[in-house]
């Protein structure tokens, strides 16, 4: 959560500077669900499908520091060689998948790469994990997947972060169920339901859906409710979000509330605490650094391909 935090803040100056091309989309209020999922996922092993507010996660899964910086200052040393959006960015083979912008297909893309790996036999034992928003659940694209993991049985844990807007559509223009875990039932699968602003139940709720995946139990809807603490991308102001829904207990920084949980239960203490923040902006500042020094891609000397086989790029 820290790390995240510290390059999010990093990435979102130097969007304001102008040295980073293209959107910004960090996701203050939602590291404490992201990195309670990440953190349950073994990198190389299980499957994560992040989203766009997911670099706690990410983070927590294995994803190096250097593919967020170099994604999105252009370096064609990045996972997708400077050539991709700088959030379209991941490692398929390691389980990472590369997101989509029409963050309902993830679902889709998550359960497909499940399904592929039951067929070779490599499902034992695999979990994975999509993460997605309250908007992406009115997608058509949400529905097939939550329907064909439920038939298919397969080890899906499906994290809604429902942070009250599709950009600035606000849930009451979405749906019109009591929460969003009540679709769980239509579907036939496993509804579990968290305040997402509080770390140590998300670890709880999050690590309990994956284990019961991970055991056989089906698929899993995970809905952590909390609100996003910035707008939709640096662009936009959330000037739509009112001052009662800020002010209310959603509103709270999940940062916040997990060091205070930390600090009261001796987990960590607060030399600590700054010890880890001042190692996260060295990190983040090194990582930047080196992103900034590489070159950009050359469009009339390089090919196109990114996430091929080495052999494949070389047959090309």
């Amino acid at each position: 959560m820290v790390t995240a935090r510290t390059l999010e803040s990093k990435l979102a100056s130097l969007y304001k500077a102008g040295k980073i091309v293209g959107g910004v989309y960090i996701g203050p209020g939602q590291e404490a669900v992201s990195a309670s999922i990440g953190s349950c996922l073994t990198w190389d092993h299980d499957i994560f499908g992040a989203l766009i507010r997911d670099q706690g996660g990410r983070t927590a899964f294995g994803e190096p520091m250097l593919d967020a910086t170099r994604s999105y200052l252009g370096s064609i040393k990045g996972p997708s060689r400077g050539r991709d959006g700088n959030i379209h960015r991941g490692h398929p083979t390691e389980g990472l998948p590369a997101m989509i912008s029409h963050l309902g297909a993830m679902v889709s893309v998550v359960a497909g790469m499940l399904f592929a790996r039951r067929i070779q036999g490599r499902l034992d034992g695999v979990v994975g994990a999509a993460s997605v928003g309250d908007g992406a659940s009115s997608t058509g694209s949400f529905h097939e997947a939550m329907n064909l993991a439920a038939v298919e049985n397969l080890p899906l844990v499906v994290i809604v972060a429902n942070n009250q807007f599709a950009y600035s559509t606000p849930t009451d223009r979405q749906f019109a169920c009591r929460s969003l875990v009540d679709r769980a039932l239509g579907y036939g699968i496993a509804g579990h339901e968290v305040d997402g602003t509080d770390l140590l139940a998300s670890l709880e709720v999050v690590s309990k859906a994956v284990n019961d995946a991970r055991g056989g139990g089906g698929p899993q809807l995970v809905v952590a409710n909390l609100l996003r603490l910035s707008g939709h991308g640096e662009h936009d102001d959330a000037f739509y979000v009112p001052e009662t829904l800020k002010n209310s207990s959603l509103g709270r920084d999940c940062m916040a509330v997990a060091e205070q949980q930390l600090l009261a239960a001796g987990f960590l203490t607060e030399p600590e605490i700054e010890e880890w923040k001042t190692e996260a902006a060295e990190e983040v500042q090194t990582a930047v650094a080196l992103a900034q020094q590489e070159a950009a891609p050359d469009p009339f000397a390089d090919d196109w391909i990114v996430y091929a086989s080495p052999e494949l790029a070389e047959e090309s």
